[in-house]
């Protein structure tokens, strides 16, 4: 990395063609699919660009969801209303390229996704996803996403813990 990167919304003037962290689905998503998902409105795409060259670092997705309240661990449902469902940001996807691994690029878009969805105008309570594999999970239960569901590999994290972290 020659300097700072900075995070900013996927725009027409990023060159997503290099982009390369090695796991196809994720390279082909921002290739082809994340501008028309952006123009559609069913996902949010931030990237995590060098200024100097443009080159694209990393980036990840967030769109508006819901889950059930009986879907969550206990300690996080007690204390909320006994809604049947409620609102969470969803990271769709999170990918670094393999240039920037070893940097902690990861956990610095998994923070930016969370202090976003933490001061969106939108109401959410939690960040959720879905792991695509035993080491992603490993990742996001390092920075403190517990599982929860009838699924495998969905994890959660409160909004609230971000707002706690300074």
């Amino acid at each position: 990395m020659t300097g700072p990167l900075t995070i900013e919304p996927l725009g027409v003037h990023h060159d997503r063609a290099a982009f390369s962290c090695g796991v196809a689905p994720l390279d082909r998503y921002l290739q082809a699919q994340a501008t028309q998902d952006i123009r559609r409105r069913v996902a949010a795409c931030y990237v995590a660009v060098e200024p100097s060259s443009g080159k694209i670092a990393g980036y990840y997705t967030l769109a508006a969801g819901g889950v059930a309240l009986n879907e969550l661990p206990e300690a996080l449902a007690k204390r909320l209303p006994r809604y049947p469902s409620v609102p969470v940001a969803r990271l769709g996807r999170l990918a670094v390229d393999q240039a920037y691994r070893g940097r902690k690029l990861g956990a610095a878009l998994l923070w930016d996704a969370g202090m976003r969805s933490l001061r969106s105008e939108l109401v959410a309570f939690a960040l959720v996803m879905d792991a695509k594999d035993d080491q992603a999970e490993a990742f996001y239960q390092h920075h403190g996403f517990v599982p929860f569901g009838s699924q495998a590999r969905q994890l959660v994290l409160p909004l609230a813990t971000f707002g706690k972290i300074k």
